[in-house]
């Protein structure tokens, strides 16, 4: 019975979707279809052609089949009371269930070659171990469902503090551009300035000049008038007056120095345009401040808070709400921005009054979540200052000897040759060394833990902070 009904399935099922047909349709060409099917099958020809055999059918020549959409509605109505309770194969109340493959069978299938040796069991037995077992299931993905969503919040936390940063950094970058854009402006204003008085004055000297000669040149004018005139008289009135002729003549003549050009007349182009850009950056340098490390918010602890400009950390007594990056400290510390492989670096860290401090060099592969020991076999290289005493990271914590507290401590890096100074900049004074072999790239390292005066970066530059 089963056979015939899966044979009889095969012929009425839709050549396009494979099932039993839906609301079918008969073509010209013959072939049949799901009403749907030929729909979405022909959504975009111009030409309306048939799936099976490709000819052109227009949908005026389609009709509905009702004695085939009866039979197949016939069909689904049987094959769902079959696949409900009996065997497809045998026709047979499913009563066993097979944990091998995992489906409901009857007797027959149990005594059959197909389920030889396989777990067997009533269906009443076996199905509430099977709800038992889904049950668990469920349980396991409710848990990562669970999971997932407080990801999601997590995530959406994230993405409100990657705006906050976002809005941060651009408040910041406005003020710092704010200021570079006020000083261009005044650098500008007062070279304009400058350029301008050395045009008035220059120009006042051109003008007084210009104006002495139009004076000389009416006195010349009106001198040879005259001597025009009396070069006109006879002889011997002329001849008597002669003398006095040339003595007009005389103190008339114009002075050299009246129409030569001295040097230094023109504009100092030289001066107001030669090199310009580098001047106003050579002097913008006493305007700017720098610094070669930055701490790096991201990898801070959340019982620290950094300045604007990244130079400077302050412990705090509550822990702030920050999202936990896998870059970040769990417990105490924060990262430089930058990280060293090779060459010499340096910076300088102004630690003043504070009572509880640590500083030096960081792997980048240290524990971040976890607390690690303060020595060099879990990739610190530190001093610090700790009720009133100054030891160097190492297992036996060897005390350092200062006659009088630094004020900034200076943190040498020699990436090649392996070592780590620490100096008192003040004095210029070493106040501890490690020689190590430094196999992957290391950060500056700073920790706080006073309430007293915060860590800051030692600034090079006259400008404001």
């Amino acid at each position: 019975m089963a056979a015939s009904l899966s044979l009889l399935e095969e012929h009425l099922s839709c050549p396009v979707c494979c099932d039993i047909f839906r609301n079918p349709v008969v073509l010209k060409c013959s072939h049949s279809f799901c009403e749907e099917c030929l729909q979405k099958y022909r959504k975009d020809m111009e030409n309306p052609l048939c799936p099976v055999c490709r000819k052109e059918c227009s949908s005026e020549e389609q009709s509905l089949s009702l004695a085939l959409k009866s039979l197949c509605d016939s069909l689904q109505k049987g094959s769902e009371n079959i696949r409900s309770d009996n065997c497809q194969l045998h026709g047979e109340k499913l009563k066993i269930f097979c944990f091998n493959d995992k489906q409901p069978i009857c007797v027959v299938c149990y005594t059959s070659k197909k389920h030889k040796g396989h777990d067997c069991y009533p269906i009443e037995e076996a199905v509430p171990d099977l709800k038992s077992e889904i049950q668990d299931v469920v349980s396991t993905l409710k848990n990562k469902l669970e999971n997932k969503n407080t990801a999601k919040m997590g995530h959406q936390s994230w993405v409100e503090h990657i705006k906050g940063q976002a809005q941060c950094a651009e408040e910041q970058i406005r003020r710092e551009f704010k200021k570079l854009h006020q000083f261009l402006e005044e650098e500008e204003t007062a070279r304009i300035a400058t350029l301008r008085e050395e045009e008035q004055q220059k120009s006042d000297v051109m003008r007084e000049r210009a104006e002495a000669l139009t004076r000389d040149i009416t006195t010349l004018s009106e001198t040879i008038v005259v001597i025009d005139k009396e070069m006109e008289v006879d002889n011997i009135t002329f001849l008597q007056n002669y003398k006095a002729i040339l003595n007009r003549a005389d103190c008339t003549s114009p002075d050299t120095e009246d129409t030569e050009i001295v040097s230094g007349a023109l504009i100092d182009m030289a001066k107001h345009v030669g090199s310009l850009k580098f001047k106003v950056w050579e002097k913008m340098l006493e305007f700017v401040d720098y610094t070669p490390v930055t701490m790096d918010p991201n990898t801070m602890s959340t019982k620290f808070a950094l300045t604007d400009d990244l130079t400077t950390m302050t412990y705090c007594d509550e822990r702030q709400s920050l999202p936990d990056n896998p870059e970040r400290f769990h417990n105490v510390g924060v990262l430089g921005s930058e990280g060293y492989s090779k060459g010499i670096h340096y910076w300088d860290v102004e630690v003043g009054d504070n009572d509880n401090w640590i500083l030096g060099v960081a792997k980048e592969s240290i524990q971040r979540k976890t607390q690690v020991k303060m020595e060099p076999q879990s990739g610190l290289w530190i001093i610090k200052y700790i009720s009133g005493k100054y030891k160097a990271g190492i297992k036996s914590h060897v005390q350092i000897k200062v006659d009088e507290s630094p004020r900034v401590i200076r943190v040498r890096l020699d990436c090649d040759k392996g070592e780590v100074i620490f100096c008192d900049l003040n004095k210029n004074t070493t106040l501890y060394t490690f020689k190590d072999k430094f196999t992957e790239k290391v950060f500056p390292y700073f920790n706080s833990g006073s309430k007293i005066c915060p860590l800051r970066l030692f600034i090079e530059g006259k400008g404001e902070n």
